[in-house]
């Protein structure tokens, strides 16, 4: 019962729901137009009422009956997945993209800015502060060596053929 429970607040659950709501409505919309409005249409083309009853074709079957090839209703499911599709990707599917782009536009043009007035880092103070204190003891700043260059006067200790200091 838990596992079930997290699939069911996991969110992806109610993402589905609203997605089976809005494509219900687009169904119903466009089966409206569809129906209202290419149906009479494409119907006075064939001298039909409606796509359903054009386009029929009669077939003899083995036993000595016909059957019927509704072509005009296969029409009209194609038109009906061509609208819906349609309407989807105009309707949803650009203006998302387009939103994508944009975004990933403004964050590479933020990257590429560097910021005027950054003030500098701890350590590039730290590394200041020891340049000047190198040149006021008449040191050069740039002779290399820091903290971690023990003294020459230093004990060597146990280290390879003497070469470390303690």
């Amino acid at each position: 019962m838990k596992g079930f429970k997290e699939f069911l607040l996991r969110g992806n659950v109610i993402d589905l729901a609203v997605a089976v709501v809005i494509g219900a409505a687009f169904t119903a919309i466009v089966t409206a137009i569809v129906n209202s409005l290419i149906n009479p249409l494409i119907g006075a083309v064939f001298n039909a009422s409606s796509l359903d009853k054009a386009l029929i074709v009669s077939i003899p079957t083995v036993s000595g009956g016909s059957a019927k090839i509704l072509f005009g209703a296969i029409i009209g499911a194609v038109l009906n997945f061509v609208i819906v599709a349609a309407v989807v990707y105009f309707a949803l599917v650009v203006p998302v993209n387009r939103l994508k782009k944009l975004a990933f536009e403004r964050v590479k043009n933020d990257e590429q800015q560097t910021p005027q007035d950054v003030p500098p880092t701890d350590v590039e103070v730290l590394l200041e502060i020891r340049d000047l204190l190198r040149t006021q003891n008449g040191v050069a700043a740039d002779s290399g060596g820091g903290a971690h260059v023990a003294p020459s006067t230093a004990p060597e200790g146990p280290g390879i053929a003497g070469s470390t200091k303690l």
